[in-house]
């Protein structure tokens, strides 16, 4: 017996956030695998919560990391990363991870990201990275990413 779907539909792509102004969007819920024993999230799923919401951030910018990976360019590798940890978050919380670069350098970025319920800040904190060659030594980021980031930076009202 095999199942055929009445209709064909559109399959519905991934949440991958928005651009308000230079700042990023990205919505998230939280399940029940986010939490622990006491019903919170776990601490360390506030860190997963901002990567892809910087993944998601950087792809509809127009950067693409797979592809500069696959093409032997390089690749991004986190170099700090501080945290705070403000109000807890539970099951099925709707949050918003809002990004904004804060720092461009040759070779680095910074983001500042703050995980919100609504007006409540949840968590905050700042991810800095550098841009490595395959090699693994610190190297010039892409100009045009560069560029983007810049924009992002000084505020600049961002629609890709």
């Amino acid at each position: 017996m095999s199942f055929a779907p009445p209709v064909s539909l559109p399959i519905l792509a991934p949440a991958t956030g928005r651009f308000i102004a230079a700042v990023h969007h990205f919505p998230l819920r939280i399940y029940f695998e986010d939490t622990d024993l006491s019903g919170v999230v776990y601490h360390a799923n506030y860190l997963r919560y901002m990567e892809r919401a910087r993944s998601d951030m950087l792809r509809i910018a127009g950067i693409d990391q797979r592809a500069s990976h696959e093409g032997g360019a390089g690749a991004y590798a986190v170099t700090d990363v501080a945290i705070r940890y403000r109000r807890p978050a539970r099951l099925d919380d709707d949050l918003m991870v809002v990004s904004r670069v804060t720092q461009v350098g040759a070779a680095t970025c910074a983001i500042h990201q703050s995980v919100m319920r609504d007006a409540e800040q949840i968590t905050d904190g700042t991810v800095s990275v550098a841009w490595l060659s395959p090699q693994g030594r610190p190297q010039r980021q892409p100009k045009a990413w560069t560029d983007i980031f810049s924009r992002l930076c000084q505020g600049e009202d961002f629609h890709p």
